[in-house]
């Protein structure tokens, strides 16, 4: 069986001869950023945006990648591992941290960046959970809106490790977190939204604390382009008994059904019928549609 093989600061190379150092200020602070992207048939799909989402990122946390990846492309950095790895269905995954230094992050000190891409084989989950949809718990652990962690997808991510094994220990698949306010802001690893009574979509906006989704941005596209309102705005955790739907975005599951959350109290709220509804169900197909053309 061929080794893993990854694309580690301009080299593709195996698994086992990736070596990182230990002064890596992603190791010693989380002082760095990742993506999570999926393959479909060969193709990353998506990936122009989830790189001009990086570039945005590392320019507001003071990592200057045009300068230390002139030589280097990163979408290629991606398609190449992908091929190296002879996949077609995948989940890739670009990481890049400050880099090597032996003091501490301060930002008059140059470092060269670490840059790492793994490919790994993934299979969609099965239909079933998709038509069961998911049970989730409202976390103890919450988002602070003004926080530079809420807003970029960092290699610190503490905070949403520890909401979801509070879930999982839970028996529940995802966590949601709430902000300083007691409002709404996003799953541990994904988006949410509502679905309101009439028949448009409320999610929680970027002020409230949370990650510019790549999911969330394409769904809010086609509900535009289907006929059907977008609502970014403050939901609180009371409001859920007014919700006829939800559900969950990320790149890796797409869109995932949400049908009831477990407050922190003990008790459980569902979600419309506590079934998928029709109009995540249609959201969902004209997601899977996107990609057929986007990699077919």
């Amino acid at each position: 069986m061929m080794e893993e093989i990854v694309y580690l600061n301009g080299s593709l190379i195996p698994r086992s001869q990736a070596l990182i150092s230990v002064y890596d200020h992603g190791f010693l602070y989380g002082y760095g950023l990742f993506e999570t992207m999926r393959a479909y048939k060969g193709k990353v799909f998506l990936l122009d945006r989830h790189l001009t989402r990086l570039q945005s990122s590392a320019r507001a946390i003071r990592l200057d990648l045009d300068a230390s990846f002139a030589d280097i492309d990163l979408g290629k950095a991606c398609t190449d591992t992908l091929k190296a790895n002879g996949l077609r269905e995948a989940r890739l995954r670009l990481t890049v941290s400050r880099g090597e230094a032996d003091s501490f992050a301060s930002p008059g000190i140059t470092c060269k960046p670490t840059v790492l891409v793994t490919a790994r084989s993934y299979s969609a989950m099965p239909e079933e959970i998709y038509n069961k949809g998911y049970r989730v718990g409202i976390s103890s652990f919450g988002r602070y809106s003004r926080s530079i962690l809420s807003g970029h997808k960092s290699t610190n991510f503490l905070n949403s490790i520890l909401a979801k094994m509070e879930a999982e220990t839970s028996g529940l698949d995802e966590a949601l977190l709430l902000n300083e306010n007691g409002c709404f802001t996003e799953g541990s690893i994904s988006n949410i939204f509502f679905i309101t009574s009439d028949s448009g979509l409320a999610t929680p906006s970027l002020q409230s604390g949370i990650l510019s989704g790549i999911t969330r941005m394409v769904v809010m596209e086609l509900a535009g382009s289907n006929g059907i309102n977008v609502t970014e705005k403050d939901i609180k955790s009371g409001e859920l008994i007014n919700f006829k739907e939800a559900f969950l975005t990320n790149s890796v599951m797409e869109i995932m059904p949400l049908v009831e959350v477990r407050e922190s109290t003990g008790k459980t709220i569902t979600i419309g019928s506590g079934k998928p509804g029709s109009l995540t169900k249609r959201l969902m197909a004209a997601y899977k549609n996107l990609v057929e053309r986007e990699t077919g």
